[in-house]
């Protein structure tokens, strides 16, 4: 019988240790620090900047890193893990709104949102990684933390509150710049991060590149 094959390390960096696996603990305690995170940037509430009657919020901000930082499947995790402790009762959201009534109020498609832009963010960092280019990088944050949120926030809030879709729209344009803002600063913190620890998500091939077998020999 032929002996096991070891994996490289440098296979071991580009495709990870953990797939199939169970969550390790040093993945529930990143999972644990950014819901703890997303959680926290909710305190100061609603904020107008520059004397302007436009809201900004800060969780987007937590969701945006949670996906650039995380990956996709701790990054949704962690944002899965906030909203689960709201629906338990916990005053969690902007504001210190908790409990299952947010569930049934006009926001409740940009919470669920939420998990989309994690998602969306995190499936292009682990094919951005590991250079990590900002241009690319901004695209994929705002297409996460921005469109991918509106998508399913606009019509779930068009549908609560009666409004025409075209009205609902219209009415989430307002958030635009404040999300630009953020898009440029989670881009500007993940970059840092993976430059300082960059074994947080493993690289992977976009769909269109041969995926290299992390067992063959050069």
């Amino acid at each position: 019988m032929s002996a096991p094959q070891q994996t490289s390390p440098e296979a071991t960096a580009e495709y990870g240790t953990d797939r199939g696996a169970s969550i390790r603990s040093a993945d529930l305690a990143q999972i644990a620090v950014f819901a703890a995170l997303i959680a926290a940037l909710g305190l100061p509430g609603a904020i107008a900047i520059g004397g302007t009657p436009v809201p900004i919020t800060f969780q987007t901000l937590g969701v945006m890193l949670a996906g650039a930082i995380l990956g996709a499947r701790k990054g949704t995790l962690a944002v899965l893990l906030v909203i689960v402790l709201v629906a338990a009762g916990l005053p969690l959201l902007s504001g210190g709104r908790g409990g299952l009534g947010v569930f049934v109020g006009p926001s409740v498609g940009y919470l669920l949102g939420w998990l989309a832009g994690a998602a969306v963010i995190g499936w292009f960092t682990a094919r951005l990684l590991p250079r990590y280019r900002m241009l690319p990088a901004l695209g994929a944050t705002a297409l996460g933390g921005i469109v991918a949120v509106y998508l399913v926030g606009i019509p779930v809030l068009a549908w609560i509150t009666g409004l025409p879709i075209g009205a609902a729209l219209l009415d989430s344009v307002k958030f635009l710049p404040g999300d630009l803002v953020k898009v440029v600063v989670a881009v500007v913190v993940a970059k840092r991060v993976h430059r300082a620890w960059p074994g947080l998500v493993a690289p992977r091939p976009w769909p269109w590149q041969p995926r290299r077998n992390p067992d063959a020999v050069a």
